[in-house]
């Protein structure tokens, strides 16, 4: 097996500052400006969690190259700029992809973005692989600070107080494991994903130099929390979710985060909702609203009332969801702002119609939740996976029960060619229920075809 390390003959080169790049910047602040290119991004369909840090870093030049989604964001606010005009390098030299032979290790001049969206498939696989297949410490490790952090409390040393480097390196491990999820499904994740969340509140126990780092690491692991809770609840695991849910409502009380702690609640009513508890779905939902409330974002709160929407839709109050659906609509009808939390990059137009078609099937409006599900799923983004396998295992699931086997079938073939890369317990669940209800369609051939490949899947691990 090749050697992972490198040669210390190759010395670090120190940053370069991009003063092309700080020109562009002009008078706006790096806050300012981070929010044109969000602004930016959302024209061209792209999402980009750009904040004052990352305008920094590249201003600093410790981003020689951006990834693919900001390069494309980048080029559309400057047209007829190239990568090189706003100071870049050229991604060759940086990646070294062309001039490297395989096998050859990458040098420790060149780093990787930190904000990559991954749509990259080599390193979206270094990740998948780091998170799926070699475990959790080195996962947590390939996050620098937070994993000589982890290194440190699996050998029972202190661990040392933290600094904005341990901050930066919990944000970003909120970052890939949200990511990896909407890529991979949460099965596979799950157990690995927990230590770097140990880890958050080991740092946290230890204590930080400066309030303001102290902030972060409890907005962090909050976070974090939330992150592996999903993970959790994803795969069916509902006590562990709660459980996680739980511990960030009670950082964001402790801190006073309303942003925390409004994302805290709406999980909670997902997970009440989805574990037969309606009414905690409602309370918890109005909970997570008035939380959101002063915090000013449209987007949000159409989000809270969706979650709300859900649990009156299994309490069978149908005046309720409609309510509720009406105000996430017009909420949603506001457009996007500077002010929509960072987790909420998966809520767009798909995400509404995937939410509010589950809304109709609990009520048992079939034709109405097919019409919305078959929309989630052509308005989804093929690259978040999970979800396109979700709202097509939701549009199979109600075309059955609306008495249209052949079209569920061929839905749930398109889910069973996802399944190789999504690990999803809700997704396997969903396409378990489907095949029952078209069981008496057996004779017909399309139905055979899917009940036939569904009774293949291996199954999970």
């Amino acid at each position: 097996m090749a050697s992972s390390t490198v040669t210390s003959a190759q010395p670090e080169r120190p940053p370069r500052p991009n003063l092309a790049f700080r020109r562009l910047r002009g008078k706006r602040s790096p806050a300012e400006f981070a929010a044109a290119v969000r602004r930016a991004a959302r024209e061209i369909g792209e999402r980009v969690s750009c904040d004052a840090r990352y305008v920094g870093r590249v201003e600093a030049g410790e981003i020689r190259c951006p990834n693919y989604a900001y390069e494309r964001v980048f080029l559309h606010m400057f047209p007829g700029r190239t990568l090189t005009d706003l100071g870049f390098a050229p991604r060759a030299s940086v990646r070294g992809r062309q001039a490297r032979a395989a096998g050859e290790t990458r040098s420790t001049d060149e780093p990787y973005d930190t904000h990559e969206t991954y749509d990259d498939n080599e390193e979206s696989d270094v990740l998948r692989r780091a998170f799926m297949t070699s475990g959790a410490t080195v996962a947590a490790a390939s996050l620098g600070p937070l994993g000589l952090a982890l290194d440190a409390a699996a050998a029972g040393r202190p661990v040392r107080r933290a600094g904005p480097d341990e901050a930066d390196a919990l944000e970003e491990a909120v970052r890939r494991i949200r990511l990896l999820d909407d890529r991979h499904g949460a099965d596979g994740l799950y157990r690995r994903a927990g230590a770097p969340l140990r880890t958050a509140y080991a740092l946290l126990d230890a204590g930080a130099s400066r309030q303001a780092t102290t902030d972060r690491l409890c907005t962090g692991a909050g976070e974090l929390a939330i992150s592996v809770g999903w993970l959790a609840h994803d795969s069916g695991r509902f006590d562990d979710a709660r459980s996680h849910y739980a511990e960030a409502l009670a950082t964001s009380r402790m801190t006073g985060d309303p942003g925390l702690e409004a994302h805290a609640f709406c999980n909670m009513a997902f997970l009440a909702r989805d574990a037969a508890r309606p009414r905690e779905a409602v309370r918890a939902a109005q909970a997570a609203q008035r939380a959101a409330g002063p915090l000013g974002s449209a987007r949000l709160m159409s989000l809270l009332a969706l979650r709300e929407a859900g649990g009156w839709a299994g309490l069978a109050d149908r005046v309720g969801c409609e309510q509720a659906l009406g105000r996430a609509q017009s909420f949603f009808e506001r457009g996007p702002s500077d002010t929509d939390p960072e987790w909420m990059s998966f809520y767009g137009a798909a995400e509404l119609a995937g939410l509010e078609a589950q809304c109709w099937s609990a009520l048992g409006d079939w034709p109405r939740a097919a019409r919305h599900a078959r929309r989630a799923a052509d308005l989804q983004d093929p690259h978040f996976t999970r979800n396109l396998a979700l709202y097509s295992a939701e549009l199979a699931d109600d075309l059955a029960r609306g008495g249209r086997p052949d079209e569920a079938a061929a839905a749930g073939m398109r889910v069973l060619d996802l399944l190789g890369e999504v690990q999803s317990s809700r997704v396997r669940t969903m396409l378990a229920g489907t095949s029952r209800v078209l069981l008496p369609h057996r004779r017909t051939g399309t139905v055979a075809a899917f009940l036939n490949h569904h009774a293949a899947l291996p199954r999970p691990a």
